[in-house]
């Protein structure tokens, strides 16, 4: 199993787009996709950031539906829509967090 963490920092004024072209439009085409959202957070001391983690069973099945999901023409299109006034997002990174030996495998979604 391998993890990855995604950091969003939304442009001044645009969090609000941000969660919402989320909770409307993306989980679901993670969904579609097999993007499995382990959790989604909000920085409290930095609402206009946003953070989430996402699983998969190996780099192989990671590759595959970022790949899925970027080539959606449903994505797309969401993506441009909510983008219609402008960028809403400032900065993304994106970590891929495997894991350690010392750590029991059954907590580590295994």
């Amino acid at each position: 199993m391998i993890y990855e963490l995604r950091e969003y920092v939304a442009h001044p004024g645009a969090a609000d787009k941000l969660h919402r072209r989320f909770r409307d439009k993306t989980l679901a085409l993670f969904a579609r996709h097999g993007l499995e959202v382990a959790g989604f957070w909000v920085d409290e001391k930095d609402p206009n950031r946003i953070v989430y983690l996402l699983k998969f069973p190996d780099a192989e099945a990671r590759k595959k539906a970022w790949q899925a999901f970027q080539n959606d023409e449903e994505w797309q299109q969401v993506k441009a829509a909510s983008e219609a006034d402008g960028p809403i997002v400032a900065s993304m990174t994106s970590r891929l967090l495997g894991p350690v030996d010392y750590w029991p495998a059954e907590q580590q979604g295994a």
